[in-house]
């Protein structure tokens, strides 16, 4: 244990009650600290029971007068309180002997929770309630709501919080490391807004956003979005500290590439491209996220930077989370590399063990300058000769310690490290570029290549189902091919869901003159693999999917999709989805169809899809529903998450914060070690790409 920062907390919690608070992610006492209320419980007055307002929370205060278990319509107790004003039914449905006993004897009782009304009178069910003494004092402060896990009741927890509080104070642990910041924004302190979050003395609304909680929670946060900061800034900074090869331009392979390719570069991606081009210059390894919409251009930006490198004596590594994307990148750059005198190779853990070991060797003996492939790139035996550069597509398929492998692959890797480039379709809202990106710098495509249609989206009841299979019998008849997407593979009971298996034998029986194919992620690669290119030939006509098909395939015959149990989808995945079409030159529409219950949630999610292709717009939207956490994956990712802070909130805090972090960096303050060590114990641990 350390002074600063106790790695345990069985000096407040026993055994048992630490094991379930840790499913709540507090292993420390500082977690117990930062373990803020959701809400607030007014229990500083008292209501008599004439005032009492239907569907609201109310303290109450009375004589126990009658006490009787009834069992009608069910077993229940039934209590009457009765004050100054007037009297209340009290019913409870789970009861004990000992409550019974505890009623029949009467007293002063204190009640809090929601009146309701029954018939012609009042009533509380399930309330909270103590017998007191008379002129006992009510409390000063608001009653905490805690989020709970099995064992640890709202008691117990507001108990040991409030214990945890004095223990800090009384040994003064977590001192202000940074006073001169604090000061200079006049902010309280550290365990004085601790405590008045928690234990807040004044009446307020059931949010941590009322005015008289605003500077003790701006204090919290800046603390917490420092030490956000510092850890991605940090990486920032650490890698410049890496030698990395020079890489300039090469005008004749780039005009070389440029003619192959066939068709003018846009605007937006001569940027991008010559953003890298800086990076290249610098000699300092880049970390650079290239992100853009569906369709916008990425893959020739990277292949026009992986080309440079190539060039110049040096290898890539060119990554893509499944086989159908990673093939579809390998037989482009294969085609874009012709007479350009650069070495393709293409390694997946679907090839043969003769095939991977022969790449592996030439890869190793420097006798290919581009690899694409899957995670086989990150297997042990897969040592590159010269790698300068890697590119890693849809960058959020693989996790932090998978992308850190990649340091390890190079002969030559202590004399200087990999430029990176990663690339997503998904784009990265301001708020969350600024804070789990800030260790990148990024470069945007928001224009599409001239050409590309605009996509007509449709919402549709189930029920439309019969006008949806003319409409594909329509397209296939003009030539077109159909994707038609399912979100599961097989029957499920919990799940009332059209299922991809059972759909594909309804169109195969529906349709009898067009080629019904299926794909799903239980199927092997090779299996997808013929099925994937038996539609991309155009040898079939309707393809039924799972969304494995949500990232990277490119076929421009197909212009409709139908997604079925669209409600069911987040906002990003549908977005993707329909990315797929409106690949070619032909209109294309997507069709939305949805079940009989919608929730508030579904309602928002499909409204937005309808009214904007915008994938920036829809990400932003996106991040207001579902919150930073689980737009990016951080469950997964390994990344220190937000806590307290919420990023569409606390945006100009954490611009603020972000130059204080790049201060304190340059200026190699030794306590930041210290700080983080409060705030991120494990960030040692995290090894970021």
């Amino acid at each position: 244990m350390t002074k600063d920062r106790p790695e345990s907390i069985e000096a407040v919690f026993t055994k048992s009650q630490t094991s379930k608070l840790n499913k709540l992610g507090i292993h420390n006492l500082f977690d117990l600290l930062i373990y803020f209320p959701t809400g607030y419980e007014d229990r500083t007055s008292i209501t008599s029971i004439s005032n009492l307002i239907p569907g609201t929370k109310f303290q109450i205060e009375g004589e126990v007068k009658s006490c009787d278990v009834t069992y009608i319509p069910r077993k229940n107790l039934s209590v009457l309180v009765e004050d100054k004003s007037g009297s209340i039914q009290i019913r409870f449905l789970n009861f004990y002997p000992s409550q019974i006993k505890q009623f029949q004897n009467g007293g002063l009782v204190r009640i809090y929770g929601e009146a309701r009304k029954a018939n012609l009178f009042y009533e509380f069910i399930h309330p909270d309630y103590r017998f007191i003494e008379a002129d006992e004092p009510l409390l000063e402060h608001l009653t905490p709501k805690y989020a709970l896990t099995s064992g640890i009741s709202q008691k117990i927890l507001e108990k040991n919080i409030l214990k945890a509080i004095e223990h800090v104070k009384k040994h003064n642990l977590f001192n202000d490391l940074f006073p001169k910041l604090i000061n200079k924004r006049k902010f309280p302190g550290f365990i004085e807004s601790i405590e008045n979050i928690h234990h807040p003395q004044k009446k307020l609304t059931d949010t941590l956003l009322d005015a008289s909680l605003k500077d003790y929670r701006q204090r919290v946060v800046f603390d917490e979005l420092l030490a956000n900061q510092l850890f991605f800034r940090g990486n920032y900074h650490k890698k410049n500290q890496y030698q990395a090869a020079k890489i300039s331009l090469d005008s004749d392979i780039h005009n070389k590439l440029l003619k192959q390719i066939g068709f003018k570069l846009t605007s937006q991606q001569e940027f991008c491209f010559k953003e890298i081009m800086d990076d290249f210059t610098k000699a300092k390894p880049m970390n650079r996220l290239l992100q853009g919409d569906v369709g916008s251009g990425k893959t020739i930006v990277a292949t026009l930077a992986a080309f440079q490198v190539a060039s110049q004596g040096y290898q890539i590594a060119f990554m893509a989370p499944t086989e159908i994307l990673a093939e579809q990148h390998y037989k482009k750059l294969t085609d874009w590399a012709y007479d350009l005198n650069i070495k393709i190779d293409y390694l997946s853990g679907s090839l043969k063990a003769s095939e991977k070991k022969n790449i592996s060797q030439r890869i190793e003996n420097g006798d290919t300058d581009v690899v694409v492939g899957t995670h086989a790139l990150f297997q042990e035996n897969v040592v590159f000769n010269n790698l300068a550069f890697y590119i890693i597509d849809e960058q959020h398929r693989f996790g932090v310690q998978q992308r850190a492998l990649l340091r390890k692959k190079n002969l030559k890797g202590n004399s200087f490290a990999a430029h990176q480039l990663m690339m997503s379709a998904t784009p990265i809202p301001r708020t969350l570029s600024m804070s789990y990106f800030a260790d990148m710098d990024i470069s945007i495509i928001n224009e599409l290549p001239p050409g590309r249609q605009k996509i007509s989206t449709k919402i549709f009841s189930e029920s439309k189902r019969n006008e949806i299979l003319e409409a594909i019998n329509h397209q296939c008849s003009l030539g077109n091919q159909v994707y038609w997407v399912c979100p599961l593979i097989d029957e499920s009971e919990k799940l009332d869901l059209e299922n991809a298996i059972q759909t594909h034998r309804n169109l195969v029986n529906y349709f009898s003159n067009w080629q019904v194919g299926l794909i799903h992620g239980k199927m092997k690669p090779s299996e997808k693999d013929e099925v994937m290119q038996a539609f991309i030939k155009g040898n079939t006509n309707i393809l039924v999917a799972t969304s494995v098909i949500e990232v990277g395939v490119d076929v421009p015959n197909a212009n409709l999709m139908i997604i079925e149990n669209s409600e069911r989808l987040g906002l990003s995945q549908l977005h993707q989805l329909r990315g797929r079409i409106g690949r070619g030159d032909k209109k294309s529409s997507c069709v939305l169809l949805y079940g009989k219950k919608l929730s508030d949630l579904a309602k928002q999610r499909l409204k937005i899809i309808y009214e904007t292709d915008d994938g920036f717009e829809i990400a932003e939207q996106d991040l207001k529903l579902r919150g930073p956490g689980e737009f990016i994956g951080l469950r997964q990712s390994g990344l220190p998450s937000l806590k307290i802070s919420d990023l569409s909130r606390d945006m100009l805090v954490l611009e603020e914060v972000k130059k204080e972090a790049d201060q304190l960096l340059l200026s190699n303050d030794p306590l930041i070690e210290k700080y983080l060590n409060r705030w991120l114990p494990n960030h040692q641990n995290i090894v970021k790409a």
